[in-house]
């Protein structure tokens, strides 16, 4: 398909019904839908597709649409939604029965602000609550991005060593509503790149099963353990995915992280979705200066790329993390995540956790210059610093 002009929420809609009907031959598609602010053009876009084998339903509530998505795909069906905010925290309940079914089920998320106080801006504190579930997670930069890792995550949701939802994040506003060239699949692409899907454990009439039972204490420690395992086999299963998808679509759709200018830098920026964009210019103006700063911007979170990360920081003596969400008492899950990567590895390496854009504030390269200049300043880490206010405001 030609390069179109497109919004987040265009990419993500037609990409989430491109995917479905790839299924056709087998047993089709499904989606339930309800509608969310910034979201919604999503479900519109899926509603209106004509698929040749799928049922889209509109529901009464977030947590009936994810409900709708656990029937489609316990039946077979390949299944999808999208959803935001206090949508997300309505349908909890039924994204953790889905994590632990195991059920191959995609979802889009625009990242808003959880209310109250009611704020439609982008905020990752919405998919961030849902960190502990065991649901794979990607967070965008751009509009390209919302298109590759939305299709790939079908591709890796359905290979049978893992079986795990997957949830593919894009910043309110910023991405859902802003217009770019995108290159989307055509149908006969994602015909190639998406096998018919076979669920092992899919419910059937000849073979009546009990789903969700009452079990034991060990049952439960056995399949919490075999999620674990499910999970530590994405890295590989995700670099097979990509190079599939360049064979299928010739371009790639990035590795876990990507790194710019950390091979020397004694300064690194971590970050993720467009915040990411603004460092990057920002690391490239200083770097023309004569500054060894770099940058590393995660598109995987869940799981946590950890070892791609520490190597990435191998030269830096100091990193900064850029966290739009706020963990009530700590800071930044990123940061967070962050930390935990290296306890008990680099005594010598200085974390420093920065909130940045939280509500939807504007992230500009002033905040980011602002961030470095902090961090260069410091010889040792504190508490999050809230780069929104003005420094006399900060409790360090």
């Amino acid at each position: 398909m030609p390069v179109e002009i497109v919004t987040g929420n265009h990419a993500a809609g037609y990409t989430l019904a491109v995917a479905g009907e790839a299924n056709r031959n087998a047993r089709g598609a499904t989606c339930g839908i309800y509608p969310i602010t910034p979201q919604t053009e999503i479900v519109e876009k899926v509603a209106a597709f004509p698929f040749t084998k799928g049922r889209v339903v509109p529901v009464e509530s977030e947590h009936s649409a994810m409900g709708v998505a656990i029937g489609g795909s316990l039946g077979g069906a390949r299944s999808f939604t999208a959803s935001s905010s206090n949508g997300l925290a309505y349908m909890v309940e039924n994204i953790m029965v889905a994590g632990f079914y195991r059920l191959p089920i995609v979802m889009v998320a625009v990242n808003r602000t959880l209310g109250p106080p009611w704020n439609i801006w982008a905020d990752q504190g919405d998919t961030l609550m849902l960190r502990d579930f065991p649901w794979i997670q990607f967070y965008c930069s751009d509009n390209q991005e919302v298109t590759d890792l939305t299709m790939l995550a079908f591709r890796l949701a359905e290979d049978h060593r893992i079986l795990l939802p997957v949830l593919v994040s894009m910043d309110a506003f910023i991405l859902s509503h802003t217009l770019q060239e995108t290159d989307l699949p055509t149908q006969e692409q994602a015909d190639r790149y998406l096998p018919d899907l076979e669920l092992p454990h899919r419910m059937r009439h000849d073979d009546p099963k009990t789903l969700g039972g009452l079990v034991w204490p060990d049952a439960t420690t056995t399949l919490r353990m075999e999620s674990h395992e499910a999970m530590l086999q994405v890295p590989a299963a995700y670099e097979q995915c990509r190079t599939t998808f360049k064979d299928v679509f010739g371009r790639d759709p990035g590795a876990a992280l990507d790194t710019f200018h950390t091979d020397d830098a004694d300064t690194v920026l971590v970050a993720s979705g467009t915040v990411a964009t603004t460092a990057r210019e920002v690391v490239k103006r200083r770097r023309a200066a004569g500054e060894k700063v770099g940058l590393v911007k995660i598109r995987m979170f869940r799981p946590f790329p950890e070892q791609a990360l520490r190597d990435a920081c191998a030269s830096a003596v100091k990193v900064g993390v850029l966290d739009r969400d706020y963990a009530a008492g700590v800071g930044g899950v990123w940061w967070q995540d962050t930390r935990a990567a290296f306890q008990g590895r680099r005594d010598d390496l200085l974390i420093q956790g920065y909130l940045v854009g939280i509500g939807g504030g504007d992230v500009t390269p002033e905040t980011v210059d602002r961030v470095l200049d902090d961090l260069g300043g410091r010889d040792a880490a504190g508490g999050p610093v809230w780069t929104d206010m003005k420094p006399e405001e900060v409790v360090a």
